[in-house]
This record gives C-alpha cells, structure tokens and sequence, in this order.
C-alpha cells in the first residue's frame, strides 16, 4: 500500500513538472508541447471569398462563371473587387448604453464593437473591445446573400451599401435604435439590412428584406458568418487555457466546439467534424469570458433548414458560418429574413434565455454537470451577500460542511498514520535487507492499529471533482471581471497585485504538510516538502478569486485536521 501511495505522488509530482515546463515554454513563446505551434498575425484584414463546407478557400477575388451552380454555401460571390469596395466605402459608429459599435457600409458589416461597461484587461484605462478590424486583430460579423443555383452574382458582404438617413446614438428616454444599409440592384435583388439596438442590450435585432427586382423568380438563400483570425485574446495567462475558436449548436449534437488548428488541419474532401445541415440551431465565436453569435428569429429559434460551415479564408483567418434558403422569390415580391446578433460577456443566466443551448458556450470543461449547479449556488450567495469575494468563501463554506463527515474519516485515517510512523520507521530500518519480512511486519502494524493506508486518499478523491468542478467556474465566470473584494483585491479575475494571497496560500500548504504524516523514506519526505512549492508557482499568476478559493479551502482543512490530530494526541509527532 505504501509503494502505491509512493507511486501516485511520483506520477503526480512528475506530470506536474511537465505542464509547469510547458506552460513557462508558454509564457516565453516558446511552442507548447501539447498543441500547435504559435499562429502569425493575419496576413490581411480584407474579406476573402471562400468556399464553405469545410473545403480550402478559394483564390482572392475568384468568380463562379454566370450559369455554373456553385458549391452549396459558396461564400461569396462579389461584385466588386474587394479594392474597391473599401474605397468606396464608409465606417459608421453607433453608440448606446452599452456598446459602441461600427457598421462598414461594405457590406453592412459589423466590423469594430466595443463593450462600454467591460474594462480592458491589458489597459483599464480602455474598454473591451470585441470586434475588430486593426492590423493586430481580425474579428467582424458579416452577412450577404447567395443564389442557390449559381447564376447572377448577389448583394454580399463585399457589397457597397447605403446609409439610409436616421440617428446613430440612442439618446435618453430612448429604448430602441434602428440603423438601416440598402444595397443596390445585383442580379436583379436588392437587399435591405436594419441594425436595431436595444437599451442595456448586447443583442441586436438583424433584419433581412430581400426584394426580387428582377422580371424573373430567383432563389437566394442568407449567409452569416463570423471571419476571425486564429490568435488568443490579448493578456490571456500562459498557465491556464481557456478556449477560443468557432463553435456550433444543434438539438441533435448539441454544443460543439471546432479549434482553429482542426479546421487548420482539414483537407478538401475531409468531411467537418459536426453537423452540415439542420433545421434549427446557431453558430457562435468563443472566448474567455465574451462570445459573439447568429441566431435565427426575433425572440426563439426559428425552425427552417439551415447548413453550417467551417473553413480556412487565408492565412491565419477563419470563419464559422451558417446559410439560410429563402426559397422561390417572385418577380417584384419581398422576403425578410429575421435574425439576432449577440456580441458580450457570457452572462449565463441571459444567455440561457436566448436560445436553447447558448449557455454552453461558458466553458466549464468536463465536468459542467457539477459546474452548472455551483454556479447557481454562488450566485444566491453572491445576492444574499452583495460581494463576489465573500460568496466564493461562503461556497467554500458550504463545500466542506456539505464533505465534513468524510473529511473527518480522512483526516481521522491520516492521523493514525502519523500516529503509527515511529514505528513504521524503527520496522523499515531493522528489516531493509528484508523487503517481503517488512510489507508483512507492516501490514500486521496497520491491522493491530486498525489503520488503512488508503484511508486517507480515497474520501479526498471522492470530492475532487466538486472542487475541479468550482475551480472552472471561478476560471469562466465572467462575473468575476473587475469584481473586488476586499481592500487591494479590486479584480477576482487579475492575479493579486501585491501577491499576498499567493504568499498566504503557499504558508498554508507547508502547514499541511507539516499536518500529515511524515513518509518513512527520507526522499519521498522531502518530495512531500518540496511540491507545495512547486504548486505556489503557479499561485503568484492565477486569477486572485482562484487564489481565494483554495487558500479557504487550506485554512478550513487545516482547521479540521489539527482539531483531529490534536484529539488523538499525534499533534506535532
């Protein structure tokens, strides 16, 4: 039994050695052993038409000739090169409560939203800003139209549109903003967009009226899209990962994530590894704590076929898409097409509210069936007690008295061990040269004192998921952005400036250390001393509401396992 024990704190200690290489590998730009290698800068910020469906992309500026039907979901067809599309286009800004958005009438995309009341990690002097379209990052939303059979070329996100006239900032005692683009007449289809924004809203209504202006029926079918490239946020920490890329949601596979490196990967004839067509769901784009997706209709899902797609635009740019038919439209007839475009913080309670699923995007690793329930439970702490900080404290609390019993056996089991290590230690001396005499000797020593080597490890296994489980909680919940708690502890989600929490943490666990009972072999004894502080490291750069949540943790055990130790009188054997 002890060899077993000696040898899962070895495995322990040695894969914990391995992540804290690769993660300072990481931290210093290094290639990370476990995934791709570091992704460039985005070789340019201009649309690229691609084909959809998971193949390669098309070549900058390629054109299906007019009567070749084009691969369903072929995105897009453009009317002007994208030159001179940005020559001729403008870059409106509207403004609300809580965003700040920018509308390119090329193609009436969203291609800049800056979130008004999330301070920036990297500059708290600026805002979050979601979208973007800089030399340093490549992220917008974009629609436009296709013709499901080939043919005429139809308005797109290339597209110059116009700017009809009307206000771009919701003024006071205002509820709503509508902002309306109209193209003009492509392959015999005009194509209107309005835009409207709503108070204390990160969800804009997006509508689509497509009008037949043409003399004959045309079948054009809706695209959205989001054109990202592959590069992590700004200041995400090297010691942790959280995940960032396209992802997609049906009531058959439910919530799947694609990483960047998969679609990297993906040849053209490879099939995507989720689901091509439905007849509801939606799309989004992930990452730490924000996300951005399309849903279909005004307020639920609305139940039509849909195809989604995933692709590779160019270099290090890629984009997650789903296309809409409309079916036969008459000559001089109108379509419209409702849909709505969330851009923010995964707030999972709003999120849940919006579409079936969309919660899911709030990532919580493997364990959400725990995660979910956690959250909900520090979520009434948080509105009984008003402050992040003192909820995740108070769910700590609650976590041990909830595991009180089955600490107790642990600590009961481990202090026997401690009780008992004098005389583990005399046996294992005077039998050494005698490895089979000494397992029995000290089989017979656990059975005479009624002490069970695993006693100790298994009712902490038990409750491990629970803490993990917490642990990607406080990591995703975006709650904890700009959240203080006490005097310098202003942000949850930003390392302790100071890094006393770190340092707290660190004393705790040497405490502990001291608490259990001592290994008979002198190696594994220092190895016992020299892990807490090799976990510390990691401590001085984790999220300070993280820190909190296991420094709790520490001090409530220590509470408990010397009030054991200290009853059966092995205090400081």
């Amino acid at each position: 039994m002890t060899e077993m024990r000696r040898t899962l704190l070895w495995v322990v200690f040695s894969m914990s050695l391995v992540l804290l290489w690769d993660a300072w590998n990481k931290h210093n730009g290094h290639p990370s052993m476990f995934g791709p290698p570091p992704v460039t800068a985005p070789a340019s910020t201009g649309p690229v038409p691609a084909k959809a469906s998971g193949s390669q992309a098309t070549p900058s500026g390629a054109v299906p000739a007019a009567g070749v039907a084009a691969t369903p979901g072929s995105v897009p067809v453009h009317a002007l090169p994208a030159t001179d599309a940005v020559a001729l286009s403008q870059k409106i800004d509207i403004t609300t409560d809580v965003v700040k958005a920018t509308v390119d009438t090329a193609g009436g995309s969203v291609v800049r939203l800056e979130l008004l009341k999330q301070v920036d990690h990297v500059d708290h002097d600026k805002n979050v800003v979601l979208f973007d379209e800089s030399s340093s990052r490549l992220y917008k939303a974009q629609t436009g139209l296709i013709a499901a059979q080939g043919g005429a070329s139809l308005p797109n996100h290339l597209t110059v549109f116009t700017l009809l006239p009307g206000d771009r900032t919701l003024k006071d005692g205002q509820d709503n903003l509508a902002v309306t683009l109209e193209s003009p007449e492509i392959g015999g289809v005009k194509l209107r967009k309005t835009y409207t924004f709503q108070r204390g809203s990160y969800v804009v209504a997006v509508k689509h009226e497509v009008v037949n202006e043409s003399t004959a029926p045309v079948t054009p079918q809706v695209y959205f899209q989001f054109l990202r490239d592959g590069n992590a946020p700004a200041g995400e920490s090297s010691f942790y990962f959280t995940f960032t890329g396209p992802a997609i949601y049906t009531d058959a596979a439910k919530f799947k994530k694609v990483d960047f490196k998969t679609i990297e990967k993906r040849g053209p004839n490879d099939k995507p590894d989720h689901d091509t067509a439905a007849d509801n769901g939606w799309i989004a784009m992930v990452q730490h704590y924000f996300a951005s997706a399309w849903l279909l209709g005004v307020t639920t899902d609305d139940k039509r076929p849909r195809e989604f797609f995933t692709r590779k635009v160019d270099t290090n740019q890629y984009a997650v898409g789903m296309i809409v038919p409309l079916g036969e439209l008459a000559p001089g007839a109108t379509q419209t097409l409702d849909a709505r475009l969330f851009a923010g913080p995964q707030e999972e309670d709003k999120l849940s509210q919006l579409a079936p699923g969309l919660e899911l995007v709030k990532d919580y690793g493997w364990l959400t069936i725990l995660s979910k329930p956690l959250f909900w439970l520090l979520t009434q702490l948080h509105k009984l007690i008003g402050n992040w900080g003192w909820a995740i404290v108070g769910l700590v609390v609650l976590l041990k008295i909830a595991f009180y019993w089955l600490n107790a056996t642990a600590y009961r089991s481990m202090a026997k061990m401690k009780a008992v290590g004098p005389r583990v230690a005399e046996m294992r001396e005077r039998l050494k040269d005698k490895p089979q005499q000494m397992q029995q000797e000290m089989m017979r020593i656990y059975r005479e004192e009624k002490v069970n080597p695993l006693g100790g490890c298994l009712p902490i296994f038990v409750q491990m998921p629970f803490f993990i489980a917490l642990y990607w909680v406080l990591l995703a919940s975006v709650e904890m952005r700009n959240a203080p708690w006490i005097g310098w502890i202003t942000d949850l989600s930003a390392k302790d400036p100071y890094f006393i929490l770190p340092l707290l943490m660190t004393a705790t666990s040497l405490l502990q250390t001291w608490l259990n009972p001592t290994p008979a072999d002198p190696m594994q004894a220092k190895m016992m001393w020299i892990m807490p502080l090799l976990f510390s490291v990691m401590f001085f750069v984790f999220p300070a509401g993280l820190v909190l949540y296991w420094l709790t943790n520490n001090i409530l055990s220590i509470a408990q396992q010397y009030a054991i130790n200290k009853q059966l009188g092995v205090l400081g054997k």
